[in-house]
């Protein structure tokens, strides 16, 4: 998951016409040298990687709907990987969604 939202990233058009490859050049940018284009959007970093695990659940789905039918180009070994991949993805942003609502609930208990 992790790796994935790096390399939305990374793919991010702000970023690419910058000429930064990352998080290390985004130290290069002082207070007055950004502005809002240049930073990145969470939202979109998000949507990009819910994204890849519904398309990842997608294919899997499909490609258990062409094996049942009795294609002979899918093997039973691809469908396995390809579900337990999407099942591992699932999990993964589920535990990541947990960890964005915990901190929500602790930023919100905090007292001021």
């Amino acid at each position: 998951m992790l790796s994935q939202l790096k390399a939305a990233a990374e793919n991010h058009p702000a970023v690419a016409t910058n000429g930064l490859s990352g998080p290390k050049g985004l130290d290069k940018l002082g207070p007055q040298e950004s502005t809002k284009s240049d930073k990145l959007d969470f939202a979109s970093a998000l949507k990009s990687s819910l994204d890849q695990v519904n398309q990842t659940q997608a294919k899997a789905t499909e490609m258990g709907k062409s094996f049942a039918l009795g294609d002979d180009s899918v093997n039973l070994s691809d469908v396995m990987v390809a579900t337990q991949k999407a099942s591992i993805t699932f999990q993964a942003t589920v535990q990541v969604r947990n960890k964005l609502v915990s901190a929500y609930h602790d930023i919100m208990n905090m007292q001021i």
